[in-house]
Parts: C-alpha cells; sequence; structure tokens
C-alpha cells in the first residue's frame, strides 16, 4: 500500500469506530513518516476515542509542532486538555485556533466552555453568542449562554437565550429545562411548570425535569401532585439519574430514599470533578483555623443563625476563615460578616480550582460546608480536601451521602439512634439543640394591631409562616378541619405567588371553608416578622419539612408551635427547638395527636395564654436562644474531631456535653 493509501484506510479505521487498530497503524505510519502532522492528529484522535489523554495530548502537541498553522490541531488539543480538567492550557489551545481562524464556530463555543468550568462567566458568554453568530444553526451554543446567564443572576436573559435555542431545535429537551429554571427564578412558576412538562414530553426519561417540576408545583400548592409523589419519591434519584436532593426533602419523610439519593448526586458530583481523597497532615500547633464555606453570606436565614457563632467564637483559640461566593448584590451582610472573623474571601468570581487553591494555602484545620446541597451549591470542591476534616453544617438539612465529608452536625432529636444509618457521615451531636439561632439586634421598637395585617379582632389565629412548598394536603386538611370546628378562626399564611394564595384558597372552598379566612402575610424584614408573630396564637407546623428558622421566630415572639415528630432530619428540627426550649409538650408524634393538640388550643385561651407565659419565662434561661452558649458547645465539638485526628484516629460520632473540656 502506498502512503496515501495507509493513511486513508487509518481515516477509515476511525470512521468504523475500530480505534485500536487504528492506533497500532498510526503509530507504524508516523515512525516511518514523523514529519506528517497529519498522521499524528489521526494517531492522537484514536487514542482521544479510547480515553488515552496523555498520548492524545501527545500526539496532538506533536501535530500543531510540525504545523503550527493547523488550526483544527489546536482545536483538537484543547478537547484533551478541557478533559483533563486542564481548562487554562485548553483556553490557550482554542485561542490559537480561533487567532488561525476567526471564524471557528466550534473553537468558539468549546472556548466558552472551558471558561465557564473555570467560573469566568464574563468571559465565556462572548464566546458561546460569537459560536451562536458563525453558526445560527449551533443550538447548544445559546443554550450554554443561557447556563453562565443563569450563573450570573440575568435570568431574563436567559430566558431569550434559551428560547432561541429552543426555536432551532424544537425537540431539545434540556433547553426547556433550563429555561423552566430561569422561569422559576424569576416567579413565572406557572411558565416553569409548563417548560418542565415540555422536557419531559419531549424526554419521558429526564428526572431532573420531572423532579424540577414536582417542585414547582409544590411551591404553588397545587395539591394534585400529591397522589404521584409516593411513586416519584421512591424513584427520582434513586432508581434513575441523579436528582436534586433538597428539592425532595419535602416529598416524602423517609430518612433512607434521603440518603439514597444524596448518595446518587454525590455520585455524580464526583464525576463531574474528580478530586483528591487524601488527607492532608494536620497542623498542631497554634490556633484552630476553620473554614466556613457559604453561598448565602446576605440576607437569608442562615446569617441570622450563625451571626452569634461568629460573634462569640473564642478569638484566641479559633480562627474562622469565611469564603462568600453568592454572586448577588451586596446588602451589607458582607461586610458585617467580615468584621466578626479573621479573614474574609469573596470567592464569587473565583473558579473552583481557584477557591480550592486559595483555602488549601490557608492550611485550614476544618472546613465547614455551609450551604450543602443548596442553591448556589459549590460541595463538588470540597472532594478535593480542603481540609483534613470536613464537616456537612446547616445549609442541607440531613445527609450529604459523600465520602469526602467526614461528619455533620447534629442533636440526639433530629439523628436518633433507630435512624443514625441513615446518615452517611459521623456525627458531632450537640447538647440541646444543633440549631444555632441569633436575634441581637432584631427587636422591633413599632408595634402593630391586628388589623394592620388584615386580621380579625377577637378571632383564634392558627399561623404558619413555612415557604409553601412545604405545606401539603395532609396537613392543609386537618387545618381545615380547625377552622370549620372554631368559629371564626383564621389562618394566617405567608403570601409566596399568586398561584399558590389561589390555590390555598380553592382548597379552602373544597373543604367547606371561606377563602376570606385565608389571610396572606407580605414578606417583611425581620424585625417586623417578629413583632407581628405575637397577634397569631397558635404556629402550626408542617410535616416533611419542619420549620427551622421560622418555628425559632415564633417562638422567639412568643408565639407556641404545634409540631408533629417525623423520621427523617428535616422533620424533627422543630421538635429539636421546642425541646431545647423546655416545651416537649408541643411535640406529637401522630397526625391525630397534632390535630387534637391544636384543637385543644384554639378552643382554650386560658392554655394558650399560659403557653406564651411559659415561653416567655424560658425564651431567657433555656439553651435556645443562648448565642454564648451554643458557640461554647460547637467549639467544643470541632476541638474533638480535630484532636481525634490529631491522635492519628478514624472520624467517629462524638458527643458533646456541656461538661465536656
Amino acid at each position: 500500500m502506498t502512503p496515501q493509501e495507509r493513511f486513508d484506510e487509518l481515516v477509515a479505521l476511525y470512521g468504523q469506530r475500530q480505534f485500536g487498530e487504528m492506533v497500532l497503524k498510526a503509530e507504524q505510519l508516523a515512525s516511518e513518516f514523523p514529519t506528517a502532522f497529519a498522521v499524528w492528529n489521526l494517531f492522537a484522535a484514536g487514542h482521544s476515542a479510547l480515553g488515552n489523554l496523555s498520548e492524545a495530548e501527545f500526539g496532538f502537541r506533536k501535530s500543531v509542532e510540525l504545523n503550527p498553522e493547523y488550526p483544527e490541531g489546536f482545536y483538537n488539543l484543547g478537547i484533551t486538555l478541557h478533559d483533563q480538567r486542564r481548562f487554562d492550557d485548553a483556553v490557550t489551545a482554542y485561542q490559537r485556533a480561533i487567532a488561525l481562524y476567526p471564524d471557528y464556530a466550534l473553537a468558539h463555543f468549546n472556548l466558552g466552555n472551558s471558561l465557564r468550568e473555570q467560573g469566568k462567566f464574563d468571559e465565556a458568554l462572548p464566546a458561546f453568542e460569537q459560536a451562536a453568530r458563525l453558526n445560527p444553526a449551533h443550538a447548544e451554543a445559546l443554550n450554554n449562554a443561557g447556563i453562565v446567564l443563569w450563573a450570573m443572576n440575568q435570568f431574563g436573559a436567559a430566558v431569550s437565550a434559551y428560547r432561541s435555542a429552543i426555536e432551532i431545535r424544537p425537540s431539545y429537551a434540556e433547553a426547556f429545562n433550563n429555561m423552566g429554571t430561569a422561569l422559576q427564578e424569576l416567579g413565572r412558576l406557572k411558565d416553569a411548570i409548563a417548560a418542565y412538562q415540555r422536557a419531559i414530553d419531549l424526554d419521558p426519561n429526564y428526572a431532573v425535569a420531572e423532579a424540577h417540576k414536582i417542585y414547582a408545583q409544590q411551591m404553588v400548592c397545587d395539591f394534585g401532585v400529591s397522589a404521584r409523589l409516593q411513586e416519584a419519591s421512591s424513584r427520582l434519584g434513586i432508581a434513575t439519574k441523579a436528582t436534586s436532593p433538597f428539592a425532595s426533602l419535602s416529598w416524602e419523610d423517609d430518612p433512607k430514599n434521603q440518603r439514597l439519593r444524596a448518595i446518587t448526586w454525590a455520585n455524580e458530583l464526583c464525576a463531574a470533578f474528580p478530586g483528591s481523597h487524601v488527607p492532608l497532615n494536620p497542623r498542631k500547633a497554634g490556633k484552630l483555623r476553620v473554614g466556613l464555606f457559604s453561598a448565602d453570606i446576605r440576607l437569608h436565614p442562615m446569617m441570622q443563625c450563625i451571626a452569634g457563632l461568629l460573634r462569640h467564637h473564642d478569638r484566641n483559640a479559633m480562627e474562622f476563615f469565611v469564603y462568600s461566593f453568592y454572586r448577588g448584590k451586596a446588602d451589607g451582610w458582607r461586610e458585617k460578616v467580615s468584621a466578626q472573623v479573621e479573614t474574609f474571601i469573596d470567592a464569587s468570581s473565583l473558579s473552583d480550582q481557584m477557591l480550592i487553591d486559595c483555602a488549601v494555602s490557608h492550611g485550614l484545620d476544618i472546613a465547614i460546608d455551609l450551604t450543602g446541597y443548596t442553591a448556589f451549591s459549590r460541595s463538588a470542591i470540597f472532594q478535593s480536601r480542603l481540609a483534613p476534616i470536613q464537616i456537612n453544617f446547616l445549609g442541607f438539612p440531613g445527609t450529604m451521602g459523600a465520602e469526602f465529608m467526614d461528619y455533620m452536625v447534629a442533636d440526639e432529636v433530629v439523628v436518633p439512634e433507630d435512624q443514625r444509618r441513615h446518615y452517611s457521615e459521623k456525627i458531632i451531636y450537640l447538647p440541646h439543640s444543633y440549631f444555632p439561632i441569633d436575634y441581637a439586634h432584631n427587636d422591633s421598637a413599632s408595634e402593630t394591631s391586628r388589623m394592620d395585617h388584615g386580621l380579625p379582632e377577637g378571632a383564634v389565629v392558627l399561623c404558619c409562616f413555612n415557604n409553601s412548598y412545604k405545606i401539603s394536603a395532609r396537613e392543609f386538611q386537618i387545618w381545615m378541619r380547625i377552622l370549620s370546628q372554631v368559629d371564626g378562626s383564621v389562618l394566617w399564611v405567608l403570601k409566596a405567588n399568586e398561584w399558590a394564595e389561589a390555590n390555598l384558597r380553592q382548597a379552602a372552598i373544597a373543604h367547606g371553608i371561606d377563602a376570606q379566612r385565608l389571610i396572606f402575610a407580605e414578606k417583611v424584614d425581620v424585625p417586623r416578622h417578629l413583632e407581628r408573630q405575637r397577634h397569631a396564637d397558635i404556629f402550626v407546623d408542617t410535616f416533611n419539612y419542619n420549620a427551622h428558622t421560622t418555628a425559632c421566630d415564633a417562638l422567639w415572639g412568643g408565639l407556641p408551635v404545634v409540631t408533629k415528630l417525623g423520621k427523617q432530619f428535616p422533620a424533627r428540627v422543630a421538635a429539636s427547638v421546642l425541646m431545647a426550649l423546655g416545651l416537649p409538650e408541643l411535640v406529637t408524634t401522630t397526625e391525630e395527636d397534632y390535630e387534637a393538640l391544636i384543637l385543644k388550643l384554639a378552643t382554650d385561651s386560658e392554655s394558650r395564654a399560659d403557653l406564651k407565659q411559659k415561653i416567655a419565662k424560658h425564651r431567657a434561661i433555656y439553651p435556645l436562644f443562648d448565642a454564648v452558649r451554643y458557640t461554647r458547645n460547637f467549639e467544643k465539638g470541632l476541638r474533638a474531631v480535630h484532636n481525634l485526628h490529631l491522635q492519628g484516629q478514624a472520624p467517629r460520632d462524638v458527643r458533646i456535653s456541656e461538661q465536656t473540656e
């Protein structure tokens, strides 16, 4: 065979996907014609198809070395470098290809992908836009532009990008799903649900879209989804591809399924972001260095929880390094937190690798994920071992199912012994409640009347200020039965969105209750929210996902909270805080007892008055609202697990008591 025929044979073998035979013949041909750049390119392409990235890189580099004016060679090199997660090098290769061939649409597209992986969204966006201009049929470029715009909180522009992608490819299920997430962020929930449904219509096995749709339906209080929840909960994220562990917390009260779903999610994170599992060497001298990683250093319930811990930590024994990666507008919290900790890093513009490198350079002893699997999560970086000890705390109320997370913070109520097996991490059991809360400087001097909130004077007011997605048909029908038995009583709920309001009013009518007996509270700042609690009589909790910060708000405002103790972590948090305030009588274990207790309190004004007096008394003497006491116990927990590590012992459950030194 002539050299040309042998070259043509390589091309044919590549087209037939006979890569093993191809690379052997390509290697032989390259040894005979070492300056034939096209042969080296084929040699590299075959190795790339086989997953031999080092050999592929060698071949592509050889190809462009022999022909520096070969844009396809630089483009192929960029893909190989990207696949090795060497994004800076990939960007350089793509830029070289574009310099040689400015109209190279695929090079612009993949340049955008490598920049996006680095978190360089401002640079990635024009790359995707240029790819779409050069190739008007490139739907993926527009979809990826939408993803970048979403990450930049430009949700309206993201919707436009996704729509453009769909106009090019009407069967683009991923773009419909992505458009749904952007519409959801814009508060256009009905449109979001329609977009998710269209994605499912196009791909009936699209688990992520189905999970998104269910969660959005819960946000609008569409109780019609209830009939599907049991089947969907047993399948989504467990027998399917990964789905959001956070969204599923309100679907069911099943710690086993929540753990399985978290494991699937963690495994997907690991596959997408490979990292090192090698523990770092512990430091033995000096203050304990603790890194707190959060997307919620902003006006967010997490800050209301963590503020006291930051303010009261022992600066002589512990240094806090706070890494904030929220990309939204500053609202003053960053400045407050920066003043309360030793080191504050605005990591919002840092790529994952840059954030990892930054954290590792600080020599942390302990790294704490305060966000977990919630909005704007960057939990994948923990796979690269930011510290010898890594802890899941507060942001995500449940197990993360990840091998790279050593501990979680809990208490004996939220993780009882009979459910312990459903939590992957070792547990730091704090005394009282695991849940921190801080109300310093939040008391309001102004006072309002019931009339100011649209509440009738003299009526028994049941309230639930939980997010709408937590409310299910089970709780709601109990509340309606209470209203039917207590003349003039009303239900006061948080105004979430227009569809939730309409659906709840319609559900009330279906239960024979005048829709006007549902009163919707506007969202207000924390001081005004705390003040208005005194106008309610009973806070009625949700089941699968309790009130957390909201329960503490109610109790701080003197409002009794009636909860039902569930099985999974988020279904037990209200019980945890009630126990820590010395109010076990408000914790029920069945729906029947929950309903009976609410009815008793609703019809017994003296019992309600006694409870409010008890709450006022306990607020000052019980541990729930004692931020200093909580901080000392939390610090003991960190020191205990750090000492285990210094002693060379593997992580294990630890129980902290106030006598522990």
